[in-house]
């Protein structure tokens, strides 16, 4: 573990050793208004540097920290430690220790930004990303990490606490031994494959199956069971079709290289950062690229469905925020927006619809008078509605919710991205009910007894939920399968391509 010298003085030259280091101190602080305030508090005192216990380790706690950094998946380069190191060791006067006591405070704060909130500021990268990030403010980071017990302790649990970024980060560390040890072999050539086919091809995707860990040690050369079960397992975590068959995309995924495969898991990592909050015992998942929205009670998925998220068109893609549900609406109203008003009914008012004025509803054919939207347009209650019978709300300035609809068919579909950014949901009325469980003690018979009325009413939920929008292509299960999806709407090339360009590596070799 690399640790910094430890420099003596005499006892003659201390007043004036220590008014040098002093002084070293504030004019190095003066450039950061946070730095230069805390050690002025401390009369420009040293927290790292010299040779007393304290001193020593939490400048061996944070070199240590700073060299695992890579298991996070953060650009190494960034912190230098070797460099670092050496410039310690290099710093023989007091002036030169006074500049790296504050030099490493400033590599502290920066390494517990990082490994604490993410490196990114996510909106600069992908504006679609909506959420907050949890910054610490630097001064309160500073003020903790003195007063900590264990510094090393201190520094460990900056990163995420999250049971997921725990699996995150031994998937990422057992995947980057992987391919320094080779990847997982050739890719399978040639076109699909099916149950009853032998020879090399059939080799080459066992092989694979192997070394990905979704088929135990076999020597077969024909796509037996053991290889339908292994391909239908591999399918299963990826998203796609459960049939056993390696179809071409199938096949696609399984050739997907390792390396590729890192890459969303480091992404994954940094967007776990910038969710280091507190997301609720209980609350809602919506995994954009899995198209399922969960209900999670204590890391476990209680209840699942499917859902349909927004076309990939950049002004329907579906946003990804944290926010909490406040209430449903049973037989809900549509109001329809302005750009649908517009692109899709061209101001007529349908049948089942009800023109609306400042006052209440008008009547009129049509909401556009002289090119302009004059009136609102609602759609009424009933089973044609386009929120089916009842939605979800947690109110957001982007007007996004979780609702039912009457399209059906598009739950078959493996890839569901068809809606104007909201949230659809296969079992909305399950959904309801595994809701409800929580104030009601027969929530079927209670939701069933509003939705006959036919009228529209609001329902609170007495206990809030959170709710998080979120968008991975790598994520595992609580048991900690790795699965991944497909990049929806490209925005974590966008974020990978960010990563790398701060620095962040993979290394080794392909396959």
């Amino acid at each position: 573990m690399p640790a910094a010298a430890i420099v003596s003085v005499p006892a003659a030259q201390a007043q004036l050793q220590i008014t040098g280091f002093h002084q070293a101190v504030a004019e190095t602080a003066a450039r950061d208004e946070v730095l230069a305030q805390f050690y002025r508090e401390r009369g420009f005192d040293g927290i790292w540097t010299g040779s007393d216990p304290e001193a020593i380790n939490r400048r061996n706690a944070l070199l240590f920290a700073l060299s695992e950094a890579h298991a996070h998946g953060l650009p190494a380069a960034r912190y230098d430690v070797e460099g670092l190191v050496a410039r310690l060791h290099a710093a023989t006067t007091t002036l030169d220790q006074g500049a790296m006591e504050v030099e490493l405070s400033r590599i502290f704060l920066k390494y517990a930004r990082d490994v604490n909130t993410g490196i990114l500021a996510p909106r600069e990268v992908v504006p679609a990303i909506k959420r907050e990030v949890p910054l610490i403010d630097r001064r309160e980071l500073l003020d903790g990490f003195i007063a900590a017990r264990s510094p090393q302790a201190y520094l460990r649990e900056l990163a995420p606490q999250s049971p997921e970024y725990t699996r995150l980060m031994r998937r990422h560390l057992e995947m980057r031994a992987q391919l320094v040890a080779g990847g997982w072999g050739p890719a399978v050539p040639g076109g699909a494959l099916g149950p009853g086919e032998s020879g090399d091809r059939v080799i080459t995707l066992r092989n694979r199956l192997m070394a990905m860990g979704y088929l135990g040690r076999s020597v077969t050369r024909t796509y037996d069971a053991e290889i339908t079960a292994a391909v239908e397992r591999f399918q299963a975590a990826h998203g796609l079709t459960v049939d056993g068959i390696a179809d071409s995309g199938t096949l696609d995924a399984i050739n997907t290289p390792v390396n590729e495969r890192l890459q969303s898991v480091l992404v994954a990592m940094e967007r776990e950062r910038w969710m280091n909050i507190d997301r609720g015992d209980r609350h809602i998942w919506v995994n954009l690229t899995d198209f399922h929205a969960d209900i999670v009670d204590f890391d476990r998925v209680t209840f699942t469905t499917r859902s349909v998220i927004g076309a990939t068109s950049r002004d329907r893609e579906t946003p990804e925020f944290s926010d909490v549900m406040s209430h449903m609406v049973i037989n809900p109203s549509w109001y329809v927006p302005r750009s649908i008003i517009v692109g899709t009914y061209s101001g007529r008012v349908p049948a089942g619809f009800q023109a609306l004025g400042s006052s209440g509803p008008v009547n009129v054919s049509n909401v556009i008078v002289n090119g302009q939207v004059r009136y609102g347009l609602r759609q009424l209650p009933g089973p044609r509605n386009a929120l089916g019978s009842v939605k979800f709300m947690f109110p957001n300035q982007y007007n996004i919710y979780l609702h039912d609809t009457p399209a059906q068919d598009l739950f078959a579909r493996e890839v569901r991205a068809f809606s104007h950014g909201c949230i659809r949901l296969d079992d909305p009325h399950e959904f309801a009910y595994e809701l409800l469980k929580m104030q009601e003690s027969d929530p079927e018979t209670f939701f069933n007894s509003v939705l006959r009325t036919g009228a529209e009413r609001r329902v609170n939920l007495e206990t809030p939920v959170p709710v998080h929008l979120v968008y991975r292509t790598a994520f595992t299960s609580v048991t900690g399968e790795l699965q991944f999806r497909n990049d929806i709407y490209g925005r974590d090339a966008l974020i990978w391509s960010a990563l790398e360009e701060a620095g962040v590596e993979i290394g080794g070799v392909q396959g």
